[in-house]
């Protein structure tokens, strides 16, 4: 097969992203991604579901989702390359397998950002009555495709403002929290973070409901071309904003549990936490939480479209994905044919429910996440030997413990997912065989423009 000599002008053409990020933006970028104020929307039905212990579901959830951002962390370091877990799963098992968990994985960064359209939409709505749901969905969906585009130095200064202020509307409510409790003692704060009359169950329960306000942070992992020393900041960014989105989300629970100690009282469940927000600070401290979650939920949207379309470049660039997709704008460095086509599917929002997109997420993210702990096993422990010392902990029984426990969590998936995703799985399956014969055979993936066959050792074991 004869391959064609490139043009002057595809030559000259940037195959590689700009590096310009630094930890706090990974930080910064990963909490963006998961939306601090994210713990809002699901605070209602979790505290009913966990019996009132609400904050001791969330310290589950902290726990198991660690054990998978730990795995994403260690394949960071030794794969530094966009593309997520599609990379990750590439280099241990094969373009195949790659390919197909990129594919999954895509259902959970196209249907994220639709479900922030979406949410922007209601929340426009409420500020503005007069506009329809619909057409602030539309406009988010613009003002997402032109920052995605613009790229990665715009979008850091964004995300530190909307960071700092929803951290600060976060301090604030547990503040008043604390002055306006009904009754604050001890018993009041260790009783949520303990195990009701009902046993472990429904703190279980509730645990796999809240474990997905912390989707959106493999997304940084994504950013691995665009960050400075990504082999030492990428895991560190992937393991902070987790761990400091999870302290977020158990402080507002506890915040929540002090203010409405009976969680029966309160009126509407699926805005409680809107409510929560009303019972400490009054009209004025509710809509400032409207303001910073409606600005928060664009740069969350911003943030997820951004990673998925950098794990698309990835698949243009390997050639299991048209290579157009592989194109980054001259002056901006961004691949903006991938953000474009990203705006473009994003539309189907306008003709969706939230449940629905929430259904794709939850079989994307989680399949995704199984495969990157077991990836990190055959990665670090197997092919690489990472074995003495802690590196037996760190490469095979965290990951384990990883993988079980997101298995576990798939069990709690509505029975609709499974049908949407296997009839999703299935298509790409049919995508990979027809690039493959087009292609003659499997593509390897590439790093800088070198394949995986060209980096065997990998050297850096921090």
């Amino acid at each position: 097969m004869t391959v064609p000599a490139p043009t002057a002008a595809a030559a000259e053409r940037p195959r590689t992203l700009k590096r310009a990020l630094g930890l706090p933006a990974l930080i910064a970028y990963g909490l963006t991604s998961m939306g601090v104020l994210s713990v809002v929307s699901v605070y209602g039905p979790a505290t009913e579901l966990s019996d009132g212990h609400l904050p001791a579901a969330y310290v589950a959830a902290i726990v198991i989702m660690l054990f998978t951002a730990h795995s994403y962390g260690r394949m960071a370091a030794h794969v530094p390359i966009t593309g997520g877990a599609y990379a990750y799963v590439t280099r241990g098992f094969g373009s195949a397998v790659g390919f197909v968990t990129g594919w999954v994985m895509l259902l959970d960064y196209l249907f994220l950002p639709m479900v922030n359209f979406l949410l922007f939409g209601l929340y426009f709505n409420s500020l503005f009555t007069a506009v329809p749901t619909w057409a602030g969905t539309l406009l988010c969906i613009a003002i997402v495709a032109v920052l995605s585009i613009i790229g990665v130095n715009w979008i850091k200064r964004m995300n530190s403002v909307v960071i700092v202020a929803s951290v600060l509307v976060i301090v604030v409510f547990l503040s008043l929290a604390v002055l306006n409790a009904p009754d604050l003692s001890l018993a009041s704060l260790t009783e949520p973070l303990s195990i009701g009359d009902g046993g472990i169950a429904p703190i279980l329960s509730a645990a796999a409901i809240v474990a997905f306000a912390f989707l959106g942070f493999d997304g940084v992992s994504t950013l691995a071309e665009e960050t400075q020393d990504p082999r030492r900041k990428v895991p560190k960014g992937i393991v902070l904003a987790t761990l400091f989105a999870g302290l977020g989300y158990l402080a507002f629970s506890i915040a929540g549990s002090l203010i409405a100690p009976d969680w029966t009282q309160l009126e509407n469940l699926d805005a409680a936490g809107t409510e929560l927000m009303q019972q400490a600070g009054g009209d004025a401290l509710m809509v400032i939480f409207v303001i910073v979650n409606t600005l928060g939920i664009v740069l969350c949207g911003t943030a997820a479209q951004m990673s998925v379309s950098r794990v698309l470049f990835a698949m243009g660039r390997d050639g299991i994905l048209p290579p157009v997709l592989a194109r980054l704008h001259r002056r901006f460095r961004t691949p903006y044919v991938a953000a474009l086509l990203v705006s473009v599917v994003a539309l189907v929002a306008l003709f969706i429910t939230l449940d629905q997109a929430v259904y794709m997420i939850n079989f994307g993210a989680l399949a995704a996440f199984a495969m990157v702990n077991l990836a990190t096993i055959k990665v670090l422990f197997f092919d690489l030997g990472l074995r003495s010392g802690w590196a037996l902990l760190r490469h095979l029984v965290m990951p384990l413990i990883g993988f079980a426990s997101i298995a576990w969590l798939w069990t709690s998936l509505a029975p609709f997912t499974y049908v949407l995703g296997g009839a999703w799985l299935v298509v790409g399956v049919i995508v990979y065989l027809v690039r493959r014969k087009r292609h003659g055979g499997p593509l390897a993936l590439q790093l800088d423009g070198a394949s995986t066959e060209a980096m065997p050792t990998l050297p850096y074991q921090s």
